[in-house]
């Protein structure tokens, strides 16, 4: 299972396309509210019902946590003591951790970026403690974490996501159905 955590302000697009690529992959995905509502509200005004609402050990047999951008959400993000530590137990356990934009800041607070390498959208390089930062670079892989810059990666971040849990051939076969150019 994958899970997307979402608060209001999340960025649609990145959310979005996480969704649907990774579920086009094959992936089980499931969107998380953190607020304590179960209908969260876009930066640009999408509303979306969430399929649950984030509680101790919802996600602990999680293939992947996904952190999507948008301001203020990935602020609320930030501010989620339970997600914090969900996001340490997991890197413990070598589990996928994906943040794009300006969620990356939540990993880096985490301490979850210490010696790896990082991107993010401009800006919140000060919350990548301990992360080398490659500024310019849309997705960055490193281990188990994976980060991407902003808006324009959403679709390169969620089909990376995928390459890491189903393999390069179900990926290839979906940018194939979705009129994608190859790899």
């Amino acid at each position: 299972m994958v899970y997307l955590f979402l608060a209001d302000g999340f960025e649609e697009i990145e959310t979005i396309a996480a969704y649907d690529i990774l579920q086009r992959c094959g992936l089980e995905v499931k969107l998380l509210s953190i607020t304590g509502k179960r209908v969260v509200v876009g930066g640009h005004g999408l509303t979306l019902k969430v399929d649950g609402l984030f509680r101790k050990n919802v996600v602990e047999s999680a293939q992947a946590l996904v952190l999507p951008g948008g301001m203020p959400a990935a602020k609320t993000l930030l501010n989620c003591d339970l997600l914090r530590q969900a996001l340490v137990q997991h890197n413990h356990k070598g589990t996928l951790l994906a943040a794009i934009c300006a969620a990356p800041m939540v990993l880096g607070e985490a301490g979850v970026l210490k010696g790896k390498e990082a991107t993010c959208y401009p800006g919140f390089e000060p919350h990548l403690h301990g992360a080398n930062h490659l500024p310019g670079e849309m997705v960055v892989e490193d281990e188990n974490v994976i980060t991407a810059c902003g808006p324009a990666a959403a679709e390169a971040f969620a089909f990376t996501i995928a390459r890491r849990l189903v393999g390069k051939e179900k990926v290839e076969d979906a940018r194939r159905a979705m009129q994608y150019k190859k790899l």
